[in-house]
């Protein structure tokens, strides 16, 4: 699709299928439904939907995790598909996940600066020196102390784990981040926190952000652009400010309507 850094044409992705080794055929299950969303570079798509709708395949297909069965995936008009298959290095430049569970992303066993230097040395090839440089960069631009660096996952906070994770991302300079319900296990004064600071990277670095959540006045804060998924299919997606003052989709009224205080057409 013109104009966008990432972009997905007509996306399937089915699961089960064929027979069980007796014989008996196994149902084949079709999580995500022929979706075709574009966002342009610096953009944030907010996808909403309830739990099991299909949201977190798709962001693992953007990111090369799973692969559409059919359909295309683009970045920058490269192929996500081929990209896992033949060159995952230069996917992971391309774009990179944060994960849910913040602390359960981290690797127990390792520092913060073993993690954080990871990506350095596999996608950038740096040397240790600029590794450790780099790191302290990363750490400030997540808002935490450089010293913090040489501490485990476990001596953090969700808050401040899910701000490691972001610097992880940040590690590989990726064009494209997708966030995968990033703030659902933290306390609400620590998601506003985590919301600002992903504000302020986006506006520092010119990052584009596919944002997941069931959580619509998440979303209503990030987003610019809106796509709502129901039974694996997008059914409704516009600006956010359209969607929320006037949905088009019951689905969509229905969620607005669910929300304490939500604002009501008239």
């Amino acid at each position: 699709m013109s104009g966008a850094v990432l972009s997905t044409q007509d996306v399937v992705r089915e699961f089960g299928g064929g027979r069980r080794w007796f014989g008996t055929p196994r149902p084949q299950v079709r999580a995500v439904d022929g979706v075709s969303l574009a966002v342009p570079r610096g953009r944030t798509l907010g996808i909403v939907g309830e739990s099991g709708c299909g949201k977190s395949t798709l962001a693992r297909m953007m990111v090369g995790l799973l692969l559409p069965s059919s359909g295309a995936i683009e970045i920058d008009g490269a192929s996500v598909a081929e990209l896992a298959r033949t060159d995952r290095k230069a996917l992971h430049r391309k774009v990179q996940m944060v994960f849910q569970d913040p602390l359960g992303s981290l690797n127990p066993r390792k520092t913060v600066q073993q993690i954080l230097e990871a990506p350095l040395r596999a996608l950038h090839g740096m040397e240790r020196a600029a590794r450790r440089e780099r790191v302290a960069e990363l750490m400030s631009l997540v808002s935490l102390r450089a010293e913090f660096a040489e501490r485990y996952p476990h001596e953090f906070s969700g808050g401040q784990s899910q701000r490691i994770g972001i610097a992880r991302a940040l590690a590989a300079n990726p064009e494209v981040i997708v966030l995968d319900e990033p703030v659902s296990a933290l306390d609400v004064s620590v998601q506003a926190q985590v919301l600002m600071l992903l504000a302020d990277l986006q506006a520092r670095l010119g990052l584009t952000y596919v944002f997941i959540s069931h959580d619509l006045a998440v979303v209503e804060t990030i987003s610019d652009e809106v796509a709502m998924m129901y039974f694996g299919k997008v059914v409704e997606r516009g600006p956010r400010a359209r969607i929320f003052a006037d949905p088009q989709h019951e689905y969509t009224k229905l969620l607005l309507a669910s929300i304490p205080g939500a604002r009501q057409k008239t």
